[in-house]
């Protein structure tokens, strides 16, 4: 089996997310027989580091041994149950580990497949939750430029506007407030004054302020300073309006605390988790919410006051094994404190990008690095150029427009780390005119 006749063979039966099918006519595959560590590895013996933990979502690594391990221990004992009227040791340890970590006050866990199927239960929650309590609040609002996922509730309260203007027809209503110019404290006192403006027309009306904390993901790596997590969260309280921190991306770790809300020492109405809670292993995601919030639901038998959600694998004996697993190395290797020594390191190498051409801005929050370029025409597609140079220097990054970003697992090693930044320097120093 090679690279070329499993290409064949996906490209007769398969569809690929973000992607425009036709570039494959010129653009190949790149299919993956293995991984290991921080690499992937294909047909050929070819490796690559991933630079962007596929996704997001991998945090010690490819084949991670104590990952399989728990894994393959849980497939002995039970591989899956329905979640109502039944549970199961690893979903009531990982509840009671999460309520431990996350922010004082956050009390109780519920259960999705998926970020954006936990952003909707988060949306449903919040305007159910208010509707308990006799008011209507049927509005959302997030920051400009947000991304809180693709299903139609989650894309409605995004800012993305190609998703916006496309489906349009299908989306509920939502409205946005700037998100902060740069990671300043006067860029953060602005955005949250403007918010401020907003909440004294239409307060009333609004459900819930959704934000991603600290890093706004997929809009371009956008970050800000803590300092608007809190003053947002103050005048959500002031007007009565639930706050959700989207930490599906910052979250374990990322920003360089556990969660990013610690470092505005906020407690948000709604925590939402996936990507990194089991690792980059299984698919998962949790809401965890207050217990003022779970007891606005709490009743005698009334189906009208319930709350009305489930999945099919909600709770997934499999993937709770994995994110214990994942946890268990948070406590036993001390990684948030590791973490900084990478962060350092990290915030060496951007320095070679600082006035190179072509360079327009350099960002980082923890773990997260960006690179913005500038002077290139949408339609030169620079991204795709990048990642192809970079590919061809065995690093996998993939672009969003013209910010070029690093997320690697936390298990790269200075070597590598330095690796992926030359690779990056070079890719745009061959593409510079």
């Amino acid at each position: 089996m090679n690279n070329l006749e499993i290409s064949v063979r996906d490209l007769n039966v398969l569809w690929h997310p973000c992607t425009q099918m036709k570039d494959h006519e010129t653009i190949p595959l790149v299919p993956i027989a293995k991984g290991d560590g921080v690499y992937l590895e294909d047909f050929e013996g070819n490796r690559t580091i991933d630079a962007i933990s596929s996704w997001w979502v991998n945090l010690f690594g490819h084949c991670n041994p104590y990952i399989n391990g728990k894994v393959k221990e849980q497939l002995d004992k039970l591989e899956h149950v329905i979640l109502a009227g039944f549970t199961h040791e690893g979903i009531v340890r990982l509840s009671e580990r999460l309520v431990q970590l996350s922010p004082k006050g956050l009390t109780r866990c519920f259960y999705a497949d998926n970020g954006s199927s936990a952003i909707e239960v988060a949306l449903k929650m919040s305007y159910h939750s208010h509707k308990n309590k006799g008011e209507e609040r049927g509005l959302f609002v997030s920051l400009s430029e947000s991304y809180h996922g693709e299903t139609l509730g989650a894309l409605s309260i995004g800012d993305v506007a190609l998703y916006k203007e496309t489906y349009e027809p299908l989306l509920i209503r939502s409205i946005q407030t700037p998100s902060p110019e740069n990671q300043s404290i006067d860029a953060a006192l602005e955005a949250a004054e403007k918010f401020e403006g907003l909440l004294k027309e239409r307060g009333n009306e609004i459900a819930a302020l959704i934000v991603e904390p600290l890093v706004q993901g997929a809009g371009g790596m956008k970050m800000y300073h803590p300092l608007f997590l809190s003053e947002a969260k103050r005048l959500c309280e002031r007007y009565g309006i639930h706050f959700i921190a989207d930490e599906i991306l910052v979250g374990f770790g990322r920003t360089g605390s556990m969660f990013a809300c610690e470092q505005a020492d906020i407690t948000p109405d709604f925590l939402v988790l996936s990507k990194g809670l089991t690792g980059g292993y299984l698919p998962l995601s949790v809401v965890l919410t207050t217990e003022e919030i779970y007891g606005s639901f709490y009743c005698d038998y009334n189906p009208s006051r319930s709350f009305l959600h489930s999945h099919s694998y909600t709770g997934n004996a499999l993937a709770c094994a994995a994110a214990n697993a994942t946890l268990d190395i948070f406590e036993s290797e001390n990684v948030i404190e590791n973490n900084r020594r990478t962060i350092a390191l990290i915030g060496e190498e951007l320095k070679r990008f600082e006035g190179l051409a072509r360079v327009k801005e350099v960002r980082q929050c923890g773990m997260i690095a960006a690179i913005e370029l500038e002077g290139f025409d949408p339609r030169e597609r620079i991204g795709l150029k990048i990642h192809q140079h970079c590919m061809r220097d065995g690093v996998l990054i993939r672009p969003l427009g013209s910010v070029i970003y690093v997320m690697t697992p936390y298990v790269i090693t200075p070597e590598e780390l330095k690796r992926v930044f030359s690779a990056i320097e070079r890719a745009i120093k061959s593409i510079d005119i």
